[in-house]
Parts: structure tokens; sequence; C-alpha cells
């Protein structure tokens, strides 16, 4: 009856995922865990299958389906696509990270930048007061460009001139900060994610990522989105948004467990994923890692993505 009880969290949370029922409502904070969940499933499964009692089959079925529906849904984001990078491809370093409320550590924000070589930085939940902070320590001398906008809770820092820069005008609880850079020949835009969370009110959330979607679907390829989406891979809405176009860095490389929240002095260790590098056809990633800085309980996500020829078989 334990065992049962156990199991009948991820088969919800499995139904919910099956189903998008998170798309407005509050199941979407549950459905956060959904990776975490099949560890469950695999346990309830390991106990019961050994047991000589139809009632402990019947639940080690359930558990069986239940793992296999896990499995499907979660195994491909550990298998790295199978895409080519031409040699000598022109390529853009990213880093984005949610300072909470401008806690992060400056001096360890701007070292970061500088030994990782950062191209572009987006900052979210980074008030006035944070980035002079980072001004201070010398965030400017790496990265002079910048659309910054705290009052809008994202700004974009770079170390390539800056293009078409501004706010968006979508239907989201804020604008969200985009701008232009030129790399390979070709102009990426960029926009600096950060939406509301469905913990304060999940459809405010659902039509701040659909609202990202339709902004997706009008920016075509050569489009990176990056920041903290309050979302994670199993969300309807977030699925929603990569099938406008995007793909997920993560897991385009087969890093399927790369959870960045909470982090830093959290009792606990990161358990959600939800910070992110999504980005068009036009480019393709080349690797990411999350990186714990002081002051924030968000890991900050650094990509490598290479900006792929119009036309793969010429190398250029």
């Amino acid at each position: 009856m334990l065992c049962a009880l156990v199991l009948a969290v991820p088969a919800a949370l499995l139904l919910v995922r099956l189903t998008g029922a998170d798309s407005g409502t509050p199941l979407a904070v549950p459905l956060a865990l959904f990776p975490c969940t099949a560890a469950l499933a695999l346990l309830v499964l390991v106990l019961t299958a050994g047991v000589r009692r139809l009632r402990s089959w019947l639940t080690a079925a359930v558990a069986l389906v239940v793992v296999a529906a896990q499995a499907w849904l979660l195994v491909p984001r550990f298998v790295p696509d199978d895409v080519r990078i031409p040699p000598g491809t022109a390529q853009l370093r990213v880093l984005t990270l949610n300072t909470e409320a401008g806690g992060a550590d400056p001096r360890a924000v701007v070292a970061l930048v500088r030994t990782a070589r950062i191209d572009v930085l987006a900052l979210e939940q980074t008030p006035a007061a944070g980035l002079a902070a980072l001004d201070r320590a010398g965030l400017g001398d790496l990265l002079p460009h910048r659309e910054a906008h705290p009052e809008d809770d994202s700004s974009i820092y770079s170390r390539l001139p800056l293009t078409g820069a501004g706010a968006t005008d979508g239907d989201t609880a804020w604008p969200q900060t985009t701008a232009g850079v030129m790399v390979g020949g070709r102009t990426v835009r960029l926009v600096a994610v950060h939406t509301y969370y469905p913990l304060g009110d999940a459809g405010r959330w659902t039509r701040d990522l659909d609202a990202l979607a339709a902004l997706a679907r009008r920016e075509g390829p050569d489009t990176v989105f990056l920041g903290d989406f309050n979302a994670t891979l199993d969300h309807a809405p977030m699925r929603r948004l990569l099938a406008a176009g995007l793909t997920d860095t993560h897991a385009e490389l087969g890093e399927g467990w790369a959870p960045t929240w909470p982090a830093g002095a959290a009792p606990v260790p990161p358990l959600v994923q939800l910070d992110h590098v999504l980005h068009g056809d036009g480019l393709a990633g080349v690797s990411v890692s999350g990186h714990s800085l002081p002051g924030t309980d968000h890991l900050g996500v650094l990509a490598v993505l290479a900006v792929l020829p119009a036309n793969p078989g010429d190398g250029g």
C-alpha cells in the first residue's frame, strides 16, 4: 500500500505532463519536479517486482508502465543531436544569470565573464543598484555595449556592438530586453528573458511564454532566447515555445539533467532547470555549462553557439 501511494505521485505528474494540464493552472508548480519523480517510480518497480503477491504484481505493472512512459519522455534529452558544425564556423559565447535582485557577487560575475571570454551577458532580476555594482567591478571594461532595463527586469551587455536594441512590446508581465549582434556576417537577435512565475499567477506565466513563442516565430532562425523562463522542458507552455522554432542547448547536447535552481546557500541542491539558452535553427550548440556564483540562488548558464553557414555544404 505504501508503494502504491508513492507511485501515485509520479503517475499523477505523468498524466499532467501528457495532457498539458499545467498550462495556466497551479499544476505547473509540482510538474517542475517531473524528472525527479522518475526515481520514485523506478524505486517502486524494484521493490514490488520481486514480491509474490497479486497486489504487488499489479503495483509493479503500473510502475512499469509509468517508468516506460517517463523514459520515453526523458531519455531523448540525454541523446545529443547530430548537428555537423563546419570547421572555422563563427561562434558566440553567451551567459545568462538571474542575480536574485542584484545579490550576486559582482566581482565573481566579472571574473566569470573575463575567464570564459563572454561575448554577450543577459542579466535578470537586476535592479539599477546591482548594475552599478557590476560597473564598479569592471563589467563595462569587458562588455562596453549595453541595453540596460533594470525597470523591466532584464538587461543585455555585449563585447560586440548592439543593433536594434530595445524592449519587446508583446503580452508579457514586463517587457523583455532585446538586441542584435553581428556574428559571422549575420545579425543574431538576442532576447533576455525573465517571465512571471507560476506560483504567483499561472495564467500570467502561461501568457508570458506564449507571447515569447509568438515573438520566436517572427524573429526567425538567427535568434537566441536566454534567461530565467521559470519553466522546465516538461511544462506545456515551454514546449509550445520550443515548437515555435527554438532548441534547448542542454537537450541538444545530451545534457538532460541540468537543474539551475535553487543554488548557492539553499538547503537543498539544484532540482529544477528554470534557466535556459534557446536558439533558432540558424545556430547550433557547441557546449553548455552551469556556474554557481555567490549571492544568487540561480546557476548561471554559459553556452557556446555556432552560427551555422546559410549553406552548410559551403563551410563558410
